[in-house]
């Protein structure tokens, strides 16, 4: 019986350093013992570091207009809803969002929370570039907004924009690593030339007094500028077009402006993702669609996965 049990013993002092062998021969057991959740997530857990794979998106979702028809805002809303449910990204940016668009895809989207506020008053009235997190993976460390115009800190209109237009940003830290990133947000006049390339230096000014500590960097938004224009130049100095530095191709149309029309070639491209400081995985400009094949915005959403 003795021997018995010192054999067993002895067996299993073996088998268990059998094990740790075979694992040291596939990899070092303290910094590689890690596993994958999720196929799209790509999410791969270590104890010492975490790497993860995140998407963010960018959407001009089109505001609430009344005398849109065909295209209005509560034909639309469950669907868009349903789109970033599907591509679940981890932090998203949105244009043109009225206070009740805000709202509506923060009550439908769960562990969510957002910051930003409207740009006619700096509360909650006129269009939101709000940005969205998921608050299982983020939290917002400090968050503000600035109106681009020669007055940033109050609520103005810039040059020779026709309207008031407004940049909000965040500092986000990642709760499994305690990694922080800015993210910025923004939307630029559609009539103003001078307001549109000084808004970009304006937004480099910023990005600069802000990220004193050289972190990763996002900027998202509706640019209203092509690729080969001056303001998107003037960011290309000293951020990174996602697009260039993608790990793949485009995929999805060139273009992100559709007007609502389902014969539009897209080909115009006018909402961006730059970063800085960042490995971009691949580069997309979602085409989905509503049930009866017309659009769910005037814009495609820029999606992009990081790492």
């Amino acid at each position: 019986m003795k021997i018995e049990t010192k054999s067993l013993s002895i067996g299993i002092v073996v088998g268990i350093l059998g094990c740790f062998v075979i694992l040291y021969l596939f990899g070092n057991i303290e910094t590689e013992f890690s596993f994958t959740v999720g196929e799209d997530k790509n999410e791969i857990y270590s104890n010492r570091h975490v790497k993860t794979k995140d998407t963010i998106i960018s959407y001009n979702i089109r505001y609430d207009n009344r005398w849109d028809k065909e295209n209005l805002w509560s034909l639309r809303k469950d669907r868009l809803s349903q789109l970033l449910m599907d591509y679940d990204p981890s932090i998203f940016g949105i244009q043109e969002g009225l206070l009740n668009q805000v709202e509506w895809i923060d009550i439908t989207l769960k562990n969510y929370n957002y910051i930003g506020v409207g740009r006619d008053d700096g509360k909650l009235k006129g269009e939101f570039c709000a940005i969205y997190f998921d608050t299982t993976k983020y939290e917002v460390k400090e968050n503000s907004t600035f109106w681009l115009s020669n007055t940033p800190d109050q609520v103005s209109i810039g040059w020779d924009a026709a309207l008031e237009r407004i940049c909000t940003y965040g500092l986000f830290k990642k709760k499994m690593s305690d990694k922080m990133i800015w993210v910025f947000n923004t939307h630029f006049d559609h009539v103003g030339k001078t307001a549109r390339k000084k808004s970009s230096e304006l937004i480099l000014k910023k990005i600069k007094e802000l990220n004193t500590k050289s972190l990763p960097v996002i900027l998202m938004g509706d640019f209203n500028s092509n690729p080969d224009s001056d303001p998107i130049k003037i960011f290309k100095n000293n951020l990174q077009d996602a697009l260039e530095i993608s790990s793949t191709t485009l995929k999805g149309p060139r273009g992100t402006f559709n007007g609502f029309d389902t014969m539009h070639p897209m080909d115009n491209r006018i909402d961006y993702i730059f970063v800085k400081e960042m490995n971009v995985i691949s580069y997309r400009h979602i085409d989905d669609r509503l049930s009866n094949n017309r659009h769910i915005s005037d814009h495609l959403p820029v999606m992009i996965s990081v790492q």
